[in-house]
């Protein structure tokens, strides 16, 4: 589309970060240095030509189809994975809607650390996690526990990093994210696929956080991001013709009405720490949340505490055992977040502002 007199700008001034042959061969081949390859030496050079051709070629989406009926343009080619993650996401919309089910919690170990990798022992997180998820399942919820740990541990396993798209313009972000996977540049496959279902089949969200640095753990902070399209995406990647930054920009101007695809869910927070930055952690994940428009299930439900506070981080399990208080308001928390979630599914709770119309709805 030409860019029309008086349209929005589309700013571009970075340099080029297109590789030549040798230095993608190179960077392709370190994800092989281990010597076992070097007998596969011939096979290995085929693959490598192929994955050039990709790369060079921009083949993002290599599979794709015609959008149908149901898009703004029934013409354009849409990317089978972006289908396949949308479909994943109306099935678990379904699920959550259905009131014969019994209540759904997505409780989430944020922490890096695990025993499967080079920590060597589990976290506190995942302790804590376990201890609300026994907690929820013994009072009849079912319970979906997602360790992010696996990020750092499990082969195949990552989230790749939001590309703020919708800072571009809201309608570029779509719903589910549609950056990923981009196969000619390697970045298949993308866990986020996964996780949007999960997230939308919870009725209830409960984050069982430590403090990295005074923020999330890395491997929260990714996922954070890439939800950003559920805060205002765009359902139908024809309107801007996949990542048309011109198209999104004069779609959004033109009237956009920043849906919230999450919201109407249930949350809790634990956040713990052991110097500092608990309750900054505690209340951005808050904030963030209810950004979203998520509901806080009282005050039980979100907290912050210190485990061994000062204390050598090698007695830290130690301290967990011996704070008791702890465990028990982990236990509340998912407790609280059950109850608002029932209250929520039977209609018995209304946000005091439900009815208001908001005057910024960004």
């Amino acid at each position: 589309m030409a860019e029309q007199p008086g349209a929005p700008r589309v700013v571009k001034e970075m340099p080029s970060v297109e590789l030549g042959r040798a230095e993608f061969e190179r960077r392709f081949r370190e994800r092989f240095a281990d010597p076992a390859f070097a007998s596969i030496g011939d096979a290995l050079g085929a693959v490598v030509e192929v994955a050039w051709q990709s790369y060079s070629g921009n083949r993002k989406s290599p599979r794709t189809r015609k959008a149908g009926p149901e898009f703004a343009d029934p013409e354009y080619e849409l990317s089978l994975d972006w289908l396949a993650a949308r479909d994943a996401i109306r099935v678990a919309s379904m699920q959550s809607r259905d009131a014969s089910l019994p209540p759904r919690i997505l409780v989430i170990n944020a922490s890096a650390r695990t025993e499967q990798s080079c920590p060597g022992e589990t976290s506190k997180s995942f302790r804590l996690a376990k201890l609300a998820q026994a907690t929820l399942e013994q009072d009849g919820a079912t319970v979906d526990l997602l360790d992010l740990s696996v990020l750092v541990a499990e082969y195949g396993r990552v989230i790749y990093p939001c590309k703020a798209c919708v800072s571009t313009a809201q309608p570029l972000c779509h719903w589910p994210c549609s950056c990923y996977p981009n196969h000619g540049l390697g970045q298949a496959p993308d866990w986020m696929n996964e996780l949007y279902p999960r997230w939308v089949a919870a009725h209830g969200i409960l984050i069982v956080a430590p403090v990295n640095w005074y923020h999330v753990p890395s491997t929260m902070k990714l996922m954070i991001d890439r939800l950003v399209c559920a805060d205002g995406g765009n359902p139908d990647p024809t309107t801007t013709h996949g990542k048309n930054a011109l198209e999104a920009k004069q779609v959004e101007l033109a009237g956009w009405d920043y849906p919230k695809h999450l919201a109407g869910r249930a949350y809790g927070v634990v956040v713990h720490g052991d110097v500092e930055g608990a309750v900054d952690t505690r209340r951005a994940l808050c904030d963030w949340l209810e950004w979203l428009g998520l509901i806080r299930a009282g005050h039980a439900a979100a907290f912050d505490r210190y485990i061994g506070y000062y204390e050598p981080y090698a007695t830290s399990h130690d301290a967990l055992d011996r704070d008791h208080a702890v465990q028990d308001e982990t236990r509340n928390a998912a407790l609280a977040l059950l109850e608002r979630v029932r209250q929520i599914r039977l209609g018995r709770y209304e946000p005091a502002d439900a009815g208001l119309e908001p005057p910024r709805k960004k």
